[in-house]
């Protein structure tokens, strides 16, 4: 069963809707990256699909029971009325690593034989955009002239981290959907159902780093994400004059074997920066905004640059110390 975990209106909303029959035809699920906006999106079509099959679904909610068999060929990918869009690996050899930068106009343009023709298991199909703001500008183009004269029985879902990036008539074609951060209580609930195998402890500290964002939170499980934010925290607030602190953590997030934790310091650090920037005031409120600054376009150019990582986490630590 796909849970979803959380933002409990967004789903009474669209499940209202759903029972209404008279469902809009564009959703656009906005929110912060990692809050389940993409696994609703995965639920929502899943049941929408169900119910418009032959065999039908009579649970509550989104919930489409194991067994059945639309659920079957969902999981398989093989359900002809569903697609999903997003950005392809670079190398099909490896699929976990080097995605494309964009959703391809030709990725858009291969839903349309599909709309040239009615659903095959049902009255609806789903299509299903993560992220729509990974488009590219042609791409988001032709899917503009799918919501303007969208096909017969179809259900967009589109995901998006930043609406703001979208085409205003992108935006204006959809009914909007707003994600919010869980609570701590949603968190553990998520968590405990995604890593089975997490004890208690690590489930309360990735509680805490996750800040609301299971996906974030599953990212940093197994990495010691509080010893970095103590590392973090203490040169925050004693400096470093000696240097040796910011050594001693860009030596120890060098290295191929530390990519993961490393990635998860690059994303630690303006976060940190911007909850301090929220405790201050004056001349010390600009300090920790110039310093987020500083620290967020190193983490962007320490990724898209593949900048040194020892020199990076240096650097980063430096920033960190002005804010003592």
């Amino acid at each position: 069963m796909t849970e979803v975990f959380g933002n409990a209106e967004a789903q009474a909303a669209f499940v209202a809707a759903l029972r209404s029959g008279a469902l809009h035809h564009a959703w656009l699920l906005v929110g912060p990256e990692g809050v389940g906006k993409a696994r609703f999106a995965q639920a929502a079509a899943l049941r929408m699909l169900a119910e418009a099959s032959a065999t039908g679904v009579s649970a509550p909610g989104l919930i489409v029971p194991e067994g059945h068999p639309t659920r079957a060929l969902v999981d398989a990918g093989s359900h002809p009325d569903l697609r999903v869009l997003h950005r392809l690996p670079k190398d099909a050899e490896k699929p976990d690593q080097d995605f494309a930068r964009s959703i391809t106009i030709a990725q858009v343009r291969s839903l349309q034989p599909m709309f040239a023709t009615t659903p095959s298991m049902g009255a609806r199909r789903a299509v299903i955009i993560d992220a729509a703001d990974d488009l590219e500008r042609n791409g988001a183009n032709a899917l503009l002239k799918n919501l303007e004269e969208p096909p017969v029985g179809t259900i967009f879902l589109l995901v998006s981290h930043a609406p703001g990036r979208l085409l205003p008539t992108i935006r204006s074609r959809c009914r909007v959907l707003r994600f919010g951060p869980l609570d701590d209580g949603e968190m553990g609930d998520a968590l405990r159902t995604l890593l089975p195998d997490a004890d208690a402890e690590e489930i309360g500290s990735l509680i805490a780093s996750g800040e609301g964002s299971p996906g974030r939170a599953i990212r940093y499980a197994g990495l010691d994400v509080q010893g970095l934010d103590r590392a973090i925290v203490g040169i925050a607030q004693d400096g470093d004059p000696m240097n040796a602190r910011r050594a001693a953590l860009a030596k120890a997030l060098a290295g191929k074997g530390n990519a993961a934790r490393y990635e998860a310091f690059l994303d630690r650090v303006p976060a940190m920066i911007a909850r301090e920037a929220r405790t201050r005031s004056g001349a010390r409120l600009k300090t920790a905004l110039d310093a987020q600054a500083a620290a967020r376009d190193l983490a962007g150019a320490a990724m898209g640059l593949s900048l040194d990582a020892q020199a990076t986490v240096f650097e980063m630590m430096a920033i960190v110390a002005t804010l003592r």
